[in-house]
């Protein structure tokens, strides 16, 4: 076993007998790790982080190379991002990218991009009035970075350029010009300012996305098709995807 040292935000923890505990990071150096934190369920103050989710802590493990369970020595906090926990929409937010990211990321795959915007991500949620805006742009960034995004620049099919009318096919992943919509008889239609508002957040950073305005129709579409595509191609809905949209309702 190797010793190593890695940032990371919490993505998942659950118990591990009566003790311990089991937590996934998605961390800076390594991608996403899974380790077990020994007895810290029955002594605490044995590290010098509770480990509370979506929390960033500087982590040291010991490495295993013939198992993903690797063993957690010491955890310090950095950030605990308290006024996201105050807020119970920014909360919800914080957990559906923890849920995103956990969901779409392959074990020690790692990507400097995607834990960048993440962090980013958070950090705008202390500030930020609106958490709707930054969990689009999130899922808009994420999808593109992680390779897994639906493909908006051309046709999906036939790799042409649109230059009028298309439609979005879910089961194929994108775009379909107007000689290919017969392949997908349930794609929808689609406005051409959403396909704008995805191509302009993906070609710039995380900061100069949150500036962009999306009208309420725009902005609806675009929660439509990524929660549709999400769901699709996960196999299921995500939990915190679901209050999330509870939450819209209770409000609205």
């Amino acid at each position: 076993m190797s010793i190593d040292r890695a940032v990371g935000l919490v993505l998942n923890k659950r118990d591990l007998r009566e003790t311990s505990l089991v937590v996934d990071f998605y961390t800076k150096e390594f991608g996403k790790i899974c380790g077990i934190v020994k007895g810290i369920r029955t002594d605490p103050k044995k590290f010098a982080s509770n480990l509370e989710f979506f929390s960033l802590n500087e982590i040291i493990f010991y490495r295993k190379t013939h198992s993903h369970l690797h063993l957690i020595s010491q955890a310090d906090k950095l950030d605990n991002f308290t006024r996201v926990r105050q807020n119970i929409d920014r909360a919800t937010t914080a957990g559906f990218m923890m849920e995103m990211v956990s969901s779409i990321m392959q074990l020690e795959d790692k990507n400097e991009q995607i834990f960048d915007l993440t962090l980013a991500a958070l950090k705008e949620l202390e500030t930020n009035y609106s958490p709707e805006k930054i969990a689009t742009i999130f899922k808009i960034k994420m999808l593109s970075l992680s390779g897994f995004k639906p493909h908006f620049d051309s046709c999906v099919s036939c790799r042409d350029k649109i230059m009028g009318q298309s439609r979005f096919s879910l089961s194929l992943g994108g775009l379909l010009c107007p000689s290919c919509m017969s392949k997908d008889s349930s794609s929808r239609s689609i406005f051409r300012g959403t396909i704008a508002t995805v191509l302009h957040i993906e070609k710039n950073n995380f900061n100069n996305s949150l500036s962009l305005g999306m009208n309420p129709v725009i902005k609806k579409e675009l929660e439509l098709i990524l929660n549709s595509f999400l769901n699709f191609h996960l196999g299921e809905e995500l939990k915190s995807q679901k209050l999330m949209r509870k939450l819209e309702v209770a409000v609205g």
